[in-house]
């Protein structure tokens, strides 16, 4: 599909001064309003909102367009953030302030690659941000992954937040009492702390119904938290742990031998107040939970631990537990510690295993990707053209958030790599680097003409709060903040009633 075109230079403004002092751009707002700066962003979780908003405040002349695959917006802040977490959500009415701005669209259920290629994309608008996050999940790569049972976490955490793409997961909480989540990181601390919470503590947030129902009915009481390395390296944040080291009537198991401190631990907790504190969180855990064996609930802490396989049950096909290595650890010249296999061995028995491992970005055509470490190549958020020597950029094309960065960081963390990212586009605008394309395009008008030609159904936001409506209705008749709707074909029906 080729658009033809015509020049047409655009202004900006200045942004962010305070966080890139380095530059003394001046950026103007005269840009006409008759050709404005076209931008899309792809992806509406919080990289995609935090570039549309720095970008509508900087440009006043450009219109943002953001595209999501879901008919939902938000991102992981609907679909990613523990349901008993409301306080973390809030965020949500931030960029709802956004979505609603006269130079802002939004359109859900239209998937990048599908609906719409990366190159059509480029042709209909002069910036392209690609903010589509990790949807995948890393593999372990050890004998018997694909056994009946095992999860990964993000999985089961879109299976109790009603995405629609894992609202008929059905993990079996029912004829197990133990559950093994690989990973000692936020999100697994999420996930073991919805499988060992009271459901009634769960029954008025807006995790989703059929989730609810399944963890009413589940008889798992024990979840093993299994790390390679030991509690001075934890993943987790202080306010995380805090929190799962604080629910009523659970014992907490952590062996005292794995809390002694080598040289090199002590070294790493010096450079590091925050992994300092986790560390001091788990000693106080440890003695807090010393008389507590009598809980009918119980969580432990397993360091220095590696799966080297999956064991199957009687019953063909079906995780029965994991076969783990014990780890030893290395300094690897980076002033930080490796865990390496020690040729020890031992089985932890369990019906239900989660792979807290880290989630994936996934790659489209057309775009340049480092499969290796699950990132778009690029430059302080310029996209680098694919095999390029020396490096030369992808003129137009930008990434935020975890396609950029990779998995990492909290919500805020996509603020600051946003912000970066906007003032990459702001400097190459600055600079001339589109004065040869800088023209006319047909932007948000070439996008409902494309979508429609093709018959796709797109979901606006005023669709979106359609359904917002209807949850908050479903929801309040629950004493709930929202009953989720978890299908896509319920989803498309409510925006389009």
């Amino acid at each position: 599909m080729v658009f033809r075109l015509a020049r047409r230079a655009w202004g900006s403004r200045s942004i962010c001064a305070s966080r890139f002092p380095s530059s003394s751009l001046s950026y103007s707002s005269s840009c006409s309003s008759s050709h404005p700066l076209h931008v899309c962003v792809v992806g509406s979780g919080p990289a995609g909102f935090y570039t549309a908003e720095k970008m509508l405040k900087s440009h006043k002349g450009a219109e943002v367009d953001i595209i999501d695959r879901l008919p939902t917006p938000f991102g992981l802040v609907r679909s990613g953030v523990a349901p008993d977490h409301p306080e973390t959500k809030i965020v949500i009415n931030q960029f709802s302030r956004v979505a609603v701005d006269q130079r802002c669209s939004f359109f859900g259920n239209v998937t990048l690659g599908a609906s719409i290629s990366l190159s059509e994309l480029r042709e209909l608008y002069h910036v392209v941000v690609l903010a589509y996050g990790a949807e995948s999940d890393r593999v372990l790569g050890v004998p018997g992954e694909d056994l009946a049972g095992i999860y990964s976490a993000r999985e089961f955490v879109w299976w109790y937040n009603g995405h629609p793409d894992c609202n008929t997961l059905s993990p079996d909480l029912r004829t197990t009492d133990t559950a093994i989540v690989l990973g000692q990181g936020n999100v697994a601390l999420d996930v073991a702390r919805v499988l060992l919470r009271d459901s009634a503590a769960l029954a008025t947030t807006d995790i989703a119904e059929h989730a609810l129902v399944a963890l009413a009915e589940s008889s798992i009481r024990k979840v093993y938290l299994v790390g390679r390395r030991g509690p001075a390296q934890a993943a987790c944040t202080a306010k995380e742990l805090r929190e799962i080291l604080g629910i009523k009537n659970l014992h907490v198991h952590i062996q005292e031998a794995d809390l002694k401190l080598s040289y090199l631990d002590e070294e790493e907790l010096k450079n590091s107040r925050i992994q300092k504190r986790v560390y001091e969180l788990f000693c106080k855990g440890a003695s807090q939970h010393l008389n507590t064996t009598s809980c009918q609930r119980e969580l432990h802490f397993v360091f220095f631990r590696k799966p080297d396989s999956f064991l199957q049950s009687d019953t063909e096909g079906r995780v029965s537990g994991v076969h783990l290595e014990k780890t030893v650890l290395k300094e690897t010249g980076t002033g930080k510690q490796s865990a390496f296999g020690s040729g020890q061995f031992e089985d932890l028995q369990a019906g239900l295993v989660l792979k807290s491992i880290g989630y994936k970005s996934l790659s489209i055509d057309g775009l340049p990707f480092d499969s290796h470490r699950g990132i778009v190549p690029n430059i302080r958020g310029r996209v680098l053209r694919d095999g390029s020597e020396p490096h030369l950029l992808e003129k137009g094309l930008y990434v935020a958030g975890w396609l950029k960065r990779g998995p990492t960081g909290i919500i805020a963390t996509n603020l600051y790599c946003s912000e970066e990212t906007v003032y990459s586009i702001s400097e190459d605008i600055e600079q001339g680097k589109f004065t040869e394309t800088a023209d006319m395009r047909l932007g948000r008008a070439g996008l409902v003409q494309l979508l429609e030609n093709r018959g796709i159904t797109y979901v606006t936001f005023s669709d979106w709060e359609k359904i917002d409506c209807i949850e908050r209705a479903a929801g309040n008749r629950k004493n709930k903040p929202r009953e989720k709707i978890a299908s896509w074909g319920e989803l498309l029906r409510a925006a389009k009633a």
